[in-house]
């Protein structure tokens, strides 16, 4: 520790054990406010009878007027400022105030009124020590640029920063919201296997770990789809769920290791439902949080009212780029092409991954209203079933909003024998490149009993909170980011 926060700590310390000498316990067991901060505010402003009012909260501010002390508190709702009074209070328990620092937590009854200045602030008639704090908050937390100092250390952040409580507030309403949308639609929540024995469902290098009960490598999954399929498969014909999914890839503004993911799954269904699904679920969230379809995104106005843009992947690439996938059967010819316009291009990507390289490169960044790039080619989509009348297709779309990819859906391939086939040949790139499908046994086993025509959709929580809150960085909306490893100095 530094000498000024080991003075401050040693400070505070005494102050701790002055406390214990009064026999007044500084980590009581509970307390039981009557009012949040802004119930009681609200009480206040309707004119509604503000005595016997108990708050509690962390103390943020303290200002020394002689014989009144002003305070401000803020609990999870609000902020409020409190009036301790000499003659209110009594001598001995005026002067305890001298033991309370900013960042303790306390409770205090007491009635509200009004000050000169128009402040609504309780006048304290007894207050109670609930949390000695023993480390000082940060001075001048709002000027800090270190952002990384802010995720790894997110309770000071919130503490401090109203804008990331708000933030992080309206990702929880997002996320209720989108349970409600799809409630109300008939799905069904469930869960599925985080540990898993083959990680499937995705094109991504997994996280791997060691089952000791077992005596087996087991993965934590990229992807929620193959286990929802199989409840298709059981019965449940609209299903979904939001949860955790893992990939052992780089970190940026875009990516986090271990990241949000909604997968819903609905039978009978194809992917042009499914484009139906995202505007108007991404709509619906957009009115009942943010109370507009509107949003300001990097000063673009982005309108995510139905319907949205569609484009087909040929065009956009074609449009972007005047390459032509068509042309380019083979990942060889496609390669001696990209590398004619200049770019660089790893000699083991499949045909697949070269596609993908001229999407990101060249039509993602000028995706910034709601747009669908649908029919990719069938390398890429191992998992979807082929573009009736086109066999080189397959029925999947992507979405983008601001030059990020929010959402992923396929009409699902149901012919397990075609899709065992499609395994298979990914397994043949495997050794080129590691983020390719995986054969998953079981899986296929549940195809074989059939499964209904359905619809897929793959959704990523942190990006749309992103868009829909205004930030520019993954980290911001994930509570607990992953970061590199904090060396010692």
């Amino acid at each position: 520790m530094s000498s000024r926060l080991e003075r401050i700590t040693s400070q505070r310390l005494e102050s701790l054990n002055r406390i214990r000498e009064k026999g007044i316990d500084p980590y009581p067991h509970c307390y039981h406010p009557s009012h949040t901060v802004k119930e009681a505010v609200a009480l206040f402003e309707r004119g509604e009878k503000a005595e016997n009012i108990s708050l509690a909260g962390r103390i943020m501010a303290r200002r020394s007027m002689g014989k009144m002390i002003f305070a401000d508190i803020r609990d999870g709702s609000a902020k409020i400022q409190l009036c301790f009074r000499y003659d209110i209070l009594g001598e001995e328990n005026f002067r305890l105030l001298d033991e309370i620092d900013i960042g303790d937590i306390v409770g205090a009854e007491g009635k509200l009124f009004r000050t000169k200045a128009g402040e609504i602030t309780l006048e304290v008639s007894q207050f109670t020590m609930l949390c000695k704090s023993l480390r000082p908050l940060p001075e001048k937390w709002h000027g800090l640029v270190d952002v990384e100092k802010r995720y790894r250390q997110r309770h000071l952040d919130l503490i401090s920063n109203e804008e990331t409580r708000n933030m992080f507030m309206s990702r929880s309403k997002i996320i209720t919201t989108i349970r409600n949308f799809l409630d109300s639609r008939g799905f069904v929540e469930v869960e599925t296997p985080v540990l898993q024995p083959e990680a499937g469902g995705a094109a991504a290098t997994p996280f791997t770990t060691h089952y000791q009960a077992l005596n087996n490598d087991f993965y934590l999954r990229i992807a929620l789809e193959l286990h929802l399929k199989r409840l298709i498969v059981g019965g449940f014909d609209k299903v979904y769920e939001i949860g955790r999914a893992f990939r052992n890839e780089g970190i940026s503004v875009k990516h986090n290791p271990e990241f949000t993911l909604l997968e819903c799954y609905q039978a009978y269904s194809d992917y042009n439902d499914m484009m139906s699904l995202v505007e108007e679920m991404a709509s619906y969230v957009a009115r009942e949080v943010l109370g507009d379809t509107r949003i300001m995104v990097n000063g673009n106005t982005i309108n995510l009212a139905p319907p949205w843009r569609r484009i087909y992947l040929r065009d956009a690439i074609k449009n972007y780029c005047d390459i032509d996938f068509e042309d380019y059967p083979d990942a060889t010819s496609l390669r001696s092409k990209m590398e004619e316009r200049g770019m660089e291009v790893d000699p083991n990507k499949g045909r697949g991954k070269l596609v993908d390289e001229l999407i990101s490169t060249f039509v993602e960044p000028n995706l910034v209203q709601p747009t669908f790039l649908i029919d990719y080619p069938v390398e890429m989509s191992p998992l979807a079933k082929t573009k009736r009348g086109n066999e080189r297709l397959v029925e999947r779309f992507e979405g983008f909003i601001n030059g990020m990819e929010i959402a992923n859906a396929f009409t699902e391939l149901n012919d397990p024998i075609d899709q065992r086939e499609r395994f298979k040949q990914q397994m043949r790139e495997r050794a080129a490149d590691e983020e390719v499908e995986v054969a998953d046994e079981d899986f296929l086993e549940a195809l074989e009993y059939g499964m209904p025509p359905t619809g897929g959709l793959g959704i990523g929580i942190d990006r749309l909170v992103m868009l829909l809150t205004g930030q520019s960085s993954i980290r911001e909306v994930i509570l607990f980011p992953q970061l590199k490893t904090k060396q010692d100095d």
